[in-house]
């Protein structure tokens, strides 16, 4: 009885041991399914190579305004932005009963200035007879003045003269004091008259002058003049446009890349429409953001392939500038070869920098950021309660280049470090994880 008692406690306490084996590997199952599984990647040396891809447009080289005569209305344009015109094809036509309105109003401007330029001529030969007359009047009137003048002068230089024969006579006597007296007062009105005549003279000769000076200048007339040659001269732009009945045509062939009127608007002074210059080489124009201007410059080597075009071009970036449309864009534009491309066509403009050699890079995927602070989490080995098991470490890194493919990063990591690439659940620094078979 003793001896199968015992056994049966053997029997009893393996079946136990086994029960707990059996309730750890359970354990370690049910524990090990709610582990988030990763996957990882080793830390490489790479050349962090700088592609920058982006669309652009082929724009014109040159442009050539094509004008028209201001205030027409539009009746109907005939081309639209992308045509090609010749010279003498009709670009757009102009509303007639209008123009009619328009040369008509303009024939009345004329008939008003010719008016005003009549009386203008008319008051002009009224003053110059007016001065002619003030002018010779002012000439008899000095003449007569200085006859009169100088007869008063010589009648008192004759009396002076009278007195002092008179005291000739006196034979040898003593000077009568009454002849002295009278000589000294006839000398003292020739003097005055003398003086009379110098004043009045001079005042006659002062009237002439300021009649005969140059008058005042008076553009008045000539303005009116000139405003009357340009109402003429648009007037017979208008009778040429109506006799053309209406068409406005090019005066050179070109692409059209831009229009600046529309069908019932008018005409203005500056350009109309803008042509592609034939003669002038088309450029491409793309636009760069921040990051891809530091790998785009001046005198860069771009292949840039047309659309249509079954190879790509090794060209030359002409020029880089700010965007003045959109803040924080560059516009780069490249010089196309002569007969290449034509306005408005599309293209894709690739350039490649190799950049530096990292010892430590990643996958993009693989850093993480907080705020100005960036990490990856990396897979490391501890003994738990269940025995060996992994978890995740977060170590901090500097980012320092990248491209679409690698980050180079430095920090605590080494050619053994396992980082983590993904995850089937969120993951946090010291979580246990579980590794992809």
């Amino acid at each position: 009885m003793k001896g199968s008692r015992k056994k049966k406690i053997v029997i009893a306490f393996y079946v136990f041991l086994g029960f707990m084996w059996l309730c750890t590997v359970i354990s370690k199952a049910v524990y090990a399914s709610r582990l988030p599984i990763v996957s990882t990647e080793s830390i490489g040396q790479k050349y962090v190579e700088h592609i920058v891809e982006v669309d652009g447009i082929v724009i014109a080289g040159d442009k050539i305004p094509v004008t028209a005569l201001g205030g027409l209305r539009v009746e109907k344009l005939m081309v639209q932005t992308g045509d090609r015109v010749e010279e003498g094809d009709v670009i757009f036509t102009v509303d007639m009963d209008d123009l009619d309105d328009m040369m008509e109003e303009k024939q009345r401007a004329i008939s008003r200035l010719q008016v005003q330029i009549d009386t203008l001529v008319y008051n002009e030969e009224l003053a110059r007879q007016k001065r002619e007359r003030e002018e010779q009047r002012a000439r008899e009137d000095y003449d007569t003045i200085a006859r009169s003048q100088d007869t008063l002068v010589g009648r008192a230089t004759n009396e002076v003269s009278k007195i002092e024969d008179k005291m000739s006579e006196q034979n040898g006597g003593e000077t009568n004091e009454d002849l002295l007296e009278a000589l000294q007062q006839a000398a003292y009105a020739e003097a005055d008259a003398k003086g009379r005549r110098d004043d009045a003279i001079k005042e006659a000769g002062r009237r002439v002058e300021d009649i005969t000076a140059p008058d005042s200048q008076d553009a008045t007339l000539e303005v009116s003049r000139l405003e009357l040659a340009g109402l003429q001269e648009e007037l017979a732009c208008f009778q040429e446009i109506k006799d053309g009945e209406g068409r406005i045509y090019a005066k050179q062939g070109g692409l059209i890349t831009d229009i600046y009127i529309n069908t019932g608007g008018r005409t203005s002074d500056s350009a109309l429409m803008l042509l592609a210059d034939d003669n002038v080489p088309c450029r491409f124009k793309a636009v760069l953001t921040q990051e891809q201007k530091k790998y785009v410059g001046l005198n860069d080597t771009i292949s840039l392939k047309l659309d249509g075009s079954g190879k790509e071009q090794e060209l030359i970036v002409n020029y880089v500038a700010e965007s003045g449309s959109a803040s924080g864009s560059y516009e780069v534009y490249v010089d196309l070869p002569e007969g290449v491309g034509m306005p408005g066509l599309s293209g894709t403009m690739r350039h490649s920098e190799q950049g530096e050699r990292h010892a430590c890079c990643v996958t993009p995927g693989t850093v993480h950021a907080e705020g100005i602070r960036n990490y990856v989490y990396v897979v490391k080995e501890r003994q738990g309660i269940l025995g060996k098991e992994y978890y995740a470490e977060q170590i901090n890194v500097k980012v320092l280049d990248e491209n679409d493919s690698f980050v180079a990063v430095e920090g605590a990591l080494d050619s053994e470090s396992l980082i983590i690439s993904s995850s089937t659940k969120e993951v946090k620094n010291g979580d246990v994880v579980r590794l992809e078979e």
